[in-house]
């Protein structure tokens, strides 16, 4: 019984305590009725948002635009993983941020996603008992998914395709042909690629395959455009660089043409034109010279060989050339002993015969020159220049203007300058042609005329606008006039009457002595209740700073007095 009668107690008390709320609540001004509420819901909407926010975690991508079969295959390793995923319209997959690397790790661990490039990530699996070509394919491609992640870095592109046609090698020269690559891009949303970055593409892919050049490489983007210009694209076999270097040197020599003419015949007066041929060819010679012989006393002795030969025949036997006169008996001793033989015939000595040999060998040194020369790249080999000159204006004694021709030593003087600008070479078959010729369309000179004539010329010219100009400057008149400047006096009286009154009430000069005194009471008295009020302010400052609990209850007193007065029919 006891513990019933608490039950009954503590629910009477839990009653009585939401019937004084409620009655506190009915009982409270409307505006308080409203702010409760208020807050009140805004309390509820964070309340509610806080618990939503704690129990949704926060998602990350994961993959984006995979292909469909990859994306079921993903899909159902995460529901077999228990991680939960979000899947857009776009073909987003995206997963807790918590766990975004932990599940890529897991997924890659699967082979997943399949459509990814590969790269040499593909030999580490080799099987034993692999054949050639295979192994031929899947070097091919991973030199191909290589490729395709290294241009894949480019900010501008979004996805890159490389293809590779390798031919088979041969033993024959004449059958071995060249490789080729084609290399598809898919570029972001509005990006482009300029000249640069293509040939950067292209010789990125050409540096990476043995024996593929950059004439056979070729650049393609999502909208099948050829972004790589192949060598027989360009006129006479020039690549852009060459061509953009040839453009530079004519734009050079044309820009000084005008630069020199300009000041003398007009802005206008004058229009150049340069054709530059410029040599690209790589050349290196080599070449040896020889000089004519020199006299031996002036020539340098390279080497010098000196051979003597002496021998004596003691036999007697018979010598000479064989014949008739060397088989004649020999004739009458004489003295000194002499025997006239034929020519050819060697002296027979019937006590023997002597004979010598010497031989001498002088090398001389043979001048010779060695020149190795290479010569430099973009050597300009020819100009050609056509440069035409307008008329220059003349006035006759009436004073009227008209075109007259340049004279045959002015022409001379600008052609020589003209020459001189582009650096005129006879010996190399530089070619300029200057020409005097009336421009057509060009108007004719103005004579001078006076400031009246000028003044006239330009009002008509200039009528329209005069009369636009003149109807804006007298709406602007109008307007200050009509309304700015009454809108300121106004403005300026209503400052002035304050003051006036000031005025008044300060001057009591013409009141009398029993106003003045009345005047002063008043002044005395209201001075009084100020410094009474600044008293009374004070102290309920002090008050509340010393007993804030005294100031509530007060304050909380005067609060309901003015419900009961506002509410007199209210049941207490």
């Amino acid at each position: 019984m006891a513990e019933a009668d608490v039950a009954v107690e503590g629910g009477r008390a839990q009653g009585s305590a939401l019937d004084n709320a409620r009655r506190r609540f009915v009982d409270l001004p409307g505006s308080r009725k409203a702010m409760f509420m208020v807050g009140l819901a805004a309390l509820i909407a964070v309340l509610v948002g806080v618990a939503l926010w704690s129990r949704e975690p926060d998602y990350r991508i994961l993959y984006t635009n995979i292909p469909d079969k990859d994306g079921g295959e993903i899909l159902q390793s995460l529901q077999q993983l228990n991680i939960p995923y979000k899947l857009e319209q776009s073909g987003t997959i995206s997963v807790p941020a918590n766990r975004v690397y932990d599940v890529r790790l897991q997924l890659a661990a699967k082979g997943l996603p399949k459509s990814g490039e590969v790269g040499f990530e593909l030999m580490d699996n080799q099987k034993f008992g692999v054949s050639q070509f295979a192994e031929q394919v899947n070097y091919q491609r991973a030199v191909e998914g290589e490729l395709a992640r290294s241009i894949e870095t480019i900010q501008s592109v979004d996805k890159a395709r490389v293809h590779l046609a390798m031919p088979r090698q041969t033993v024959f020269l004449r059958d071995q042909q060249k490789p080729t690559a084609s290399v598809m891009l898919t570029l972001r949303p509005g990006r482009t690629l300029d000249s640069g970055q293509v040939a950067g593409v292209v010789h990125l892919v050409s540096s990476s395959v043995p024996e593929l050049t950059v004439a056979n490489v070729s650049v393609v983007d999502q909208d099948g455009n050829l972004l790589s210009q192949n060598s027989s694209a360009n006129h006479a076999n020039l690549d852009a660089r060459q061509l953009v270097y040839v453009q530079q040197i004519e734009k050079g020599y044309v820009d000084r043409v005008q630069a020199i003419l300009e000041p003398l015949v007009g802005k206008e007066n004058v229009h150049a034109e340069v054709t530059a041929q410029v040599d690209f060819a790589e050349v290196e010679q080599t070449s040896e010279t020889f000089k004519p012989n020199t006299a031996s006393d002036t020539a340098s002795i390279r080497s010098q060989q000196t051979s003597s030969q002496e021998g004596k025949n003691d036999t007697g036997d018979a010598a000479g050339v064989p014949g008739a006169l060397s088989n004649q008996p020999p004739g009458a001793a004489a003295a000194p002993i002499t025997v006239a033989t034929a020519s050819g015939a060697a002296a027979a000595s019937p006590s023997g015969s002597t004979s010598s040999h010497k031989e001498s060998t002088t090398n001389y040194e043979v001048d010779k020159t060695v020149q190795h020369v290479k010569q430099p790249i973009g050597t300009v080999k020819r100009l050609s220049a056509a440069v035409v000159i307008n008329y220059k204006p003349v006035q006759d004694k009436d004073g009227k203007s008209s075109w007259a021709p340049y004279s045959p030593q002015e022409m001379a003087q600008i052609n020589n300058l003209v020459q001189e600008s582009i650096g005129y070479n006879k010996d190399r078959g530089d070619s300029i042609n200057v020409v005097n010729a009336t421009f057509a369309g060009a108007p004719l000179p103005e004579a001078e005329q006076s400031m009246q004539e000028q003044a006239v010329s330009f009002i008509k010219a200039n009528l329209a606008n005069l009369i636009k100009l003149g109807l804006i400057a007298l709406v602007v008149l109008y307007l200050l006039i009509f309304v700015v400047r009454p809108l300121m006096r106004d403005l300026s009286k209503a400052r002035e009457e304050p003051k006036s009154i000031e005025l008044d009430l300060g001057d009591s000069t013409g009141l009398t002595e029993e106003a003045a005194s009345a005047r002063d009471e008043e002044e005395q008295d209201a001075m009084a209740r100020l410094a009474a009020q600044a008293d009374v302010l004070s102290q309920a400052r002090e008050l509340a700073k010393n007993d804030p609990r005294m100031v509530a209850t007060i304050l909380r007193e005067w609060m309901s007095k003015e419900e009961e007065s506002a509410n007199p029919n209210k049941i207490g």
